[in-house]
């Protein structure tokens, strides 16, 4: 702060409370303030981030020096609050993923890496075409990763997002210990605004816990070997309860559109016969002790309804929305009939 000080000294008053400063001066005033803003290290928050990571074996010099190196970004703060999931409607937000040019490359990945691909498939349950969506929305098959540091954003979001600090921070946590255990340098990795990393966008704790190499052994490379991040993707999505062979989601009637009915949530938690007594259906036989979650979503000319099943409800854990199980959904689709066409 020595350095802020002496900016001062020069300052010329004029009356009680009034000064002149050069334009020189202010930026150099504003320059020294940014610098001060983006150092974390001294942060009282960020030491306790520092001892957690020193409990999991990770060096607490090399933690402080790594923390005192981010930027705060404040375009990360701004994107947090837009997300595309709650400003846009359905119809508006299928056309960002569910696209021509999408479903084409994601049939060439799938002939690119149709051996990962199948054996992933056998393993895990999971169809190839869901694997292949979920890379496809999450990062356009790896073309787009995110732009920030990984560090940026974490530390952003942990120190100046008070609204979900307690979650960004146990994530700066985790990439601590991430990049202290793989050795990678952590300065070079980035993501998305939000930290998420790889071909398959995983959060630093999700990558700790499911991201898997396609032959099993050592540490998972999802930035640079797209197999590795087929079989992170597929074992996420087989640890949170894929059901092998079963339906996703069926097209459904509504002969009311109670509100009510279709915000309880993401888990399936009415029966087929349940939702029969408040007016909706599904559009294909269902037992009706088959337990699902009604879907409502807007298409350009009305609202459109349908059945989310367990598989649904596992695609919303890679990200809680109805609206991106959907778009991978039908995306998966899309790239399966293209392919099986070709």
């Amino acid at each position: 702060m020595t350095a802020g000080l002496n900016l001062l000294s020069p300052l010329r008053f004029f009356g009680p409370g009034h000064f002149m400063v050069s334009l020189f001066q202010l930026l150099c005033m504003v320059s020294v303030m940014n610098a001060f803003a983006g150092d974390y290290s001294g942060y009282e928050a960020a030491h306790a981030v520092i001892v957690a990571a020193e409990e999991a074996g990770v060096d607490p010099g090399w933690a402080e020096t790594l923390i005192g190196d981010a930027d705060r970004q404040e375009s990360i703060l701004d994107a947090i609050a837009r997300p595309a999931e709650k400003t846009k409607p359905w119809h508006e937000y299928r056309k960002i993923f569910v696209t021509d040019n999408r479903i084409r490359e994601g049939a060439r990945f799938w002939d690119e890496h149709a051996a990962a691909l199948s054996d992933v498939s056998q393993r895990t349950g999971v169809p190839v075409e869901v694997i292949v969506a979920i890379i496809g929305v999450e990062t356009f098959y790896g073309r787009i990763m995110g732009r920030y540091r990984v560090i940026d954003a974490l530390s952003t979001l942990a120190f100046d997002y008070p609204k979900r600090s307690a979650f960004f921070t146990k994530e700066l946590e985790q990439f601590l210990i991430l990049a202290w255990e793989s050795g990678k340098d952590p300065l070079q990795l980035k993501g998305s605004y939000a930290g998420a990393m790889g071909y398959g966008q995983f959060m630093p704790s999700s990558y700790r816990a499911y991201a898997l190499s396609i032959d099993g052994s050592g540490a998972a490379d999802i930035w640079d070997n797209p197999k590795d991040a087929i079989s992170s993707v597929g074992n996420y999505l087989r640890a949170h309860g894929w059901r092998k062979g079963e339906q996703v989601v069926v097209d459904a009637l509504s002969a009311a559109d109670q509100s009510s009915v279709f915000s309880s949530g993401l888990r399936p938690n009415k029966t087929v016969g349940q939702l029969a007594l408040d007016g909706v259906r599904p559009a294909e036989t269902l037992t009706p002790e088959t337990v699902v979650t009604p879907i409502r979503l807007d298409e350009e000319n009305g609202p459109r309804y349908w059945l989310g099943l367990q598989n649904f409800y596992v695609i919303t854990r890679y990200n809680r929305s109805a609206m991106y199980a959907m778009a991978v959904w039908e995306l998966s689709q899309a790239v399966a009939l293209l392919r099986s066409n070709s």
